[in-house]
């Protein structure tokens, strides 16, 4: 029976996901899962209501959308529709040793997890984005492109980190919080802050 693998949303996230998809599993069939399709397809792949999806046996499930609340109330809505989650790892990964991560994880090409790391569920990895050592990530964060995240690292559950942000060693950055792009962390930042700018500082409380 062929394999049936869904990529939640159709948007930018997912149109650079669905190739990695495909690559990954050549001989499934790979479609595009939204709320309210507004078209057949896309990128050519089909593009399926989320409730058709749910109800095809053994259907399994990526969610591919970049804003963390969001993914959160999308996987709450895959598992009380029994749907279970795969990963998408690119060929051009690195991972290197005692690294956990957790179910529904993106990881795009380019991009490095060097050692004696955790990563909670949903993690989005984008491109050329890395995580040093002894770093441990939440559920449902999101690295946009060329995220520098130093060794000795805590990010919280949702956080946000823009791209080419640098986030120091040793820091700590709280659940909900956003790193603006090209933000420079050298201080811890608490939960639901938004930091902006080099050295990183308070956008709004």
């Amino acid at each position: 029976m062929t394999a049936i693998l869904g990529v939640f949303g159709a948007g930018g996230c997912g149109r650079g996901i669905l190739p990695l998809v495909r690559e990954q599993n050549p001989e499934a069939r790979v479609v595009f899962v939204e709320d309210t399709p507004r078209r057949a397809d896309c990128n050519g792949a089909e593009v399926l209501a989320f409730d058709d999806f749910a109800a095809i046996p053994q259907a399994r499930i990526v969610i591919a959308i970049a804003e963390p609340d969001v993914r959160r109330g999308a996987a709450s809505r895959c598992e009380a529709a029994g749907l279970t989650f795969y990963d998408v790892r690119a060929r051009q990964m690195v991972v290197m040793d005692e690294v956990a991560i957790g179910p529904g994880a993106l990881f795009s090409p380019w991009t490095t997890l060097t050692s004696n790391i955790r990563i909670g569920a949903h993690f989005h990895c984008n491109l050329y984005s890395y995580v040093e050592h002894d770093c441990v990530i939440g559920d449902f964060v999101t690295f946009a492109p060329a995220v520098r995240c130093n060794g000795n690292v805590t990010i919280g559950d949702g956080a946000y980190i823009g791209s080419n942000a640098v986030i120091r060693q040793g820091i700590t950055i709280g659940a909900g919080a956003t790193v603006g792009m090209g933000a420079v962390v050298v201080c811890d930042v608490a939960p639901g802050e938004t930091v902006v700018g080099n050295p990183a500082r308070v956008l709004r409380r």
